[in-house]
């Protein structure tokens, strides 16, 4: 873990003050927000973020519930640091040392410059959406610091759990399906390969019997 530690306190700056002024702001706007015009409790939010999408849960008054990993909680203990927005560099980290947790940041900071797409998944699931409030409440309870699996239980086993009931993730799917395509292509060719050196090995003997 001291690598990832050491890379964090390198590249990780910290700005709590600024941070300390946002947060009071968030507070005296309280929760109305332009967003509720744009979206509604239990909305599943998505967005690209480096390698792979990000999904979340809109609460409302601007508010989103995410799953994400984080280096940050590891290498600082300090509440204002660690609610600043999660950077690209602090998101690698985590999934590096397999960290992360649910937490509430407002619509800005979840989608971080990138376009937000809403209920993608509606059209991909079997299973109905639940009741917006509902999705909500579970996104709100499962708050907190959660270890994190790129492939068994990232921020989109998160969403699809709170939202349809049921924990999967399309993403990771679609890449243990190509990982087993490729260890699958390695067998065949590996098995033709032997093939091959056992019929020019019979071939060999039966012209030295001849």
């Amino acid at each position: 873990m001291f690598p990832l530690q050491l890379l964090a306190l390198l590249f990780i700056s910290s700005s709590a003050p600024q941070q300390r002024r946002k947060e009071k702001k968030e507070e005296e706007e309280g929760r109305k927000s332009k967003h509720d015009s744009t979206f509604q409790r239990g909305d599943l939010l998505e967005v690209p973020r480096t390698l792979f999408t990000h999904f979340g849960i809109y609460l409302g008054g601007g508010r989103v519930a995410h799953f994400i990993p984080d280096i940050m909680p590891v290498v600082s203990s300090d509440h204002f640091q660690i609610k600043q927005m999660v950077t690209n560099t602090r998101l690698i980290l985590g999934v590096l040392a397999k960290c992360g947790s649910v937490r509430v940041d407002s619509v800005e900071d979840f989608a971080y410059g990138a376009e937000i797409l809403v209920n993608p998944m509606d059209k991909m699931c079997s299973r109905a959406a639940l009741p917006g409030e509902e999705v909500a409440q579970r996104a709100e309870k499962l708050q907190g610091e959660v270890p994190y699996s790129l492939l068994w239980y990232n921020c989109e086993h998160y969403v699809m759990y709170c939202r349809y009931g049921t924990a999967m993730s399309f993403q990771t799917f679609q890449v243990k399906i190509c990982k087993n395509q490729r260890v699958r292509k390695y067998f065949i060719i590996q098995n033709v390969t032997i093939k091959e050196q056992t019929k020019k090995c019979c071939l060999k003997n039966l012209s030295v019997v001849t």
